[in-house]
């Protein structure tokens, strides 16, 4: 059940480094509600502040699960993340799956170019071309390498271009493209495997849509951007 929980954890944040900034000047907020079997249970939200070549996003991310009235998996989280010049500097995380902490605070190292990682299951660096997981940050689509907003923990990834679709989300239609991004080690068991369905709007430079199957049927989907 703990594993299940861990990968359900590491999806649901889903990545955040090095970013395409310059595509996001305009945005102040996106609102991404969290849907598990269909029924809406939380919303991860995010805020940006734009300012000279600077750039902040908070995120607050809160759910519940209950099974038959009980709760059995809560997550409550928040994250703060700055970029200078496009640049990722820092991140840092708390979240609180049930009664348990977890955390990350991580920095740009200037002079090794790497990004320095103090989280709760890895101490140690990572290559600046990894991402650090929010759905904000369509990097992701074009990285091969993700760092877990939850733990620090680093796991490498392969994204496929599957096809334009067309999908309609809150009464409103979009042309999208639709992208799998998977485990790059198929070896892992199946309940640490990342394996989601990504739709991209390049439009408006945003993923509207993400689902994935852990424990049920998951979906982040985005109600509303300014």
């Amino acid at each position: 059940m703990n594993k299940y929980i861990y990968i359900l954890l590491l999806i649901i944040f889903a990545f955040q480094a090095h970013s395409h900034t310059e595509h996001l000047k305009g945005i102040k907020k996106i609102e991404m509600e969290v849907l598990r079997n269909g029924e809406v249970i939380g919303y991860s939200n995010y805020f940006f502040d734009h300012g000279n070549d600077k750039m902040t996003v908070k995120n607050y991310t809160k759910f519940k699960v209950e099974l038959f009235g009980v709760s059995v998996f809560s997550v409550s989280s928040e994250t703060i993340e700055g970029y200078e010049n496009n640049e990722l500097i820092y991140f840092k995380s708390n979240t609180f799956q049930n009664d348990k902490e977890k955390y990350v605070n991580l920095n740009y190292n200037l002079s090794s170019k790497k990004l320095i990682i103090d989280g709760s299951s890895y101490k140690g660096d990572a290559s600046a071309d990894c991402v650090i997981g929010s759905w904000w940050n369509h990097k992701i689509l074009k990285t091969n390498c993700q760092i877990s907003p939850l733990s620090g923990s680093i796991k490498d990834q392969v994204v496929t271009f599957i096809g334009k679709e067309n999908i309609t989300l809150y009464g409103k239609n979009y042309s999208v493209d639709h992208f799998k991004l998977k485990s790059k080690d198929e070896s892992l068991p199946n309940d640490k495997k990342l394996d989601f369905d990504i739709w991209f709007n390049s439009e408006n430079n945003l993923i509207l849509r993400v689902a994935y199957l852990k424990m049920g049927k998951w979906e982040y989907r985005l109600k509303n951007f300014e």
